[in-house]
């Protein structure tokens, strides 16, 4: 397919996206692969060949054992790392460096957010360097401030913020933006199961209200079942690509309990456990 459009940022105030950008369907990842230099070990193939769809407006898990490339799929995505063969493409826009139009939320919320600036500030500061005015940004910022529930702390610092508010004030950030596709790595690993849970129903309240795509990146199966319309599992590096696809019924809330939802589970588990290579029942 002819991609000769490049994904950039606009720079301009108002829409972080420029509106003569072309409109898109489709997140796609076209026969990837990527290939790292690893010194005198040679060259390391993280992603062979891999293929990916993903839906505009569509909530896409990846999940995979540790050292599938997960993470490295995000990354391209991002625009954080080119390929090394192949074409990562919103539609007939060509994916070559990072842009406003996908925005990242990382794990660790305690080093993403910059320590100095209070709530507010840290949810103000991608729009002020995009050369919008303080009052707009002021509003823009009180409003996702509102949408993730941290209005009433927005004149903290992040040390005086517990785990489960720095990562939404790391979403706040991010959706400020109001990018086209938000990438999510782990973001609630690090947090406490209660948290964990009450953060999953959250996150899929604002995507139901907002509508957008969202690529989520997880290693626990229960997390990807619950939250994707689409779980894709990956094989286990080197050369890694996508092994297995999953549809899920698009009914939220989902209930473990749910015979449908039971039967599911047990088929990802069972095809993640044969990358894993041991039984997840003793693990």
């Amino acid at each position: 397919m002819d991609v000769p459009a490049e994904s950039e940022p606009s720079g301009q105030s108002g829409s972080p996206v420029s509106p003569a950008l072309p409109a898109w369907t489709e997140l796609a990842l076209d026969d990837v692969s990527m290939t790292f230099n690893a010194g005198k070990a040679g060259e390391y193939a993280a992603l062979t060949n891999t293929n990916l769809r993903v839906r505009r407006g569509e909530f896409y898990c990846l999940l995979g054992p540790s050292g599938c490339g997960k993470s490295t799929v995000l990354n391209l995505i991002a625009g954080f790392l080119r390929p090394s063969a192949g074409t990562i493409r919103m539609g007939d826009r060509r994916i070559v460096a990072a842009g406003t139009d996908r925005v990242v939320v990382f794990q660790d919320a305690t080093n993403a957010l910059f320590p100095w600036l209070r709530t507010q500030e840290n949810v103000e500061f991608g729009l002020s360097i995009q050369g919008i005015t303080k009052d707009d940004a002021a509003d823009r910022a009180s409003e996702y401030l509102d949408l993730v529930g941290l209005r009433d702390h927005a004149h903290k610092y992040p040390y005086e913020l517990s785990g489960g508010m720095k990562q939404r004030c790391q979403l706040a950030r991010a959706l400020v933006i109001e990018p086209e596709v938000l990438l999510m790595d782990e973001p609630f690993g690090a947090l406490d199961s209660i948290t964990k849970r009450i953060l999953q129903g959250e996150l899929l309240r604002i995507w139901r209200e907002l509508g957008m795509t969202i690529v989520y990146i997880t290693h626990d199966v229960s997390e990807a079942v619950l939250l994707g319309d689409k779980v894709a599992v990956m094989r286990r590096g080197p050369g890694s690509s996508i092994k297995e696809e999953f549809v899920v019924d698009k009914l939220h809330p989902r209930k473990s309990t749910d015979e449908a939802m039971v039967a599911l589970y047990a088929r990802v588990e069972a095809s993640l456990q044969q990358e894993v290579g041991v039984s997840l029942d003793a693990v």
